[in-house]
Parts: structure tokens; C-alpha cells; sequence
């Protein structure tokens, strides 16, 4: 595996990684660990700059002249990056519910 293709598995794993986190992150907020829940949280969004990293990457190549020849594969990794960002977003606000609820 290379080019194209090995840069949206990149993407795929991490970001699929990042949303694993998110997830489980609202999981122990509605157990009351909210420490583990913001470590979650941080663990996620490290990940996903990982993911986001290797998206700029195909950005960086297609401003320099060289078209990226979108594909499946890159179309379904962008979709995982997009839902990984929200599922940031909706977690965050799901601890915040827990927490204040406490």
C-alpha cells in the first residue's frame, strides 16, 4: 500500500481512534469520571491531528500543482474526519451536561 491510498488508511485509523475516544469520553462522564473523561478527550484530540496531519499533506500537494484524483477511499476517509471533529464537538457537550448536572 502507498501514495493515495496509504494516506486515507492514515486518516481512516486516527481519526477512527479519535471518535473511539470521544465516544467512550460521554461513557465515563455519565459515570460520573469526569477525569477520565477529559483525559479521553485530550487522548482523542491528539490522535486526531494525526489524521488531520496526513489530510494537509493532500491539501499542501494539490496548492503545489500536483491534483489529488479523489477516491473512494479519500472521499470515506474526509467523511471519518469530519465526523471525528463532531463528535468532538457534541462530546465536550455532553460532559459539560454531566458535570453541571452533578
Amino acid at each position: 500500500m502507498e501514495g493515495l491510498e496509504l494516506i486515507s488508511f492514515k486518516i481512516i485509523s486516527a481519526v477512527g481512534e479519535a471518535r473511539s475516544c470521544y465516544i467512550e469520553a460521554i461513557r465515563e462522564a455519565k459515570k460520573g469520571n469526569f477525569e477520565k473523561a477529559d483525559a479521553l478527550i485530550e487522548e482523542g484530540a491528539k490522535v486526531f491531528i494525526e489524521g488531520h496531519h496526513a489530510h494537509s499533506e493532500l491539501v499542501q500537494q494539490e496548492a503545489a500543482g500536483n491534483p489529488v484524483v479523489p477516491t473512494l477511499m479519500l472521499m470515506h476517509a474526509e467523511d471519518q474526519l469530519m465526523s471525528a471533529d463532531g463528535f468532538k464537538i457534541i462530546a465536550q457537550e455532553f460532559i459539560d451536561v454531566y458535570r453541571n448536572a452533578n
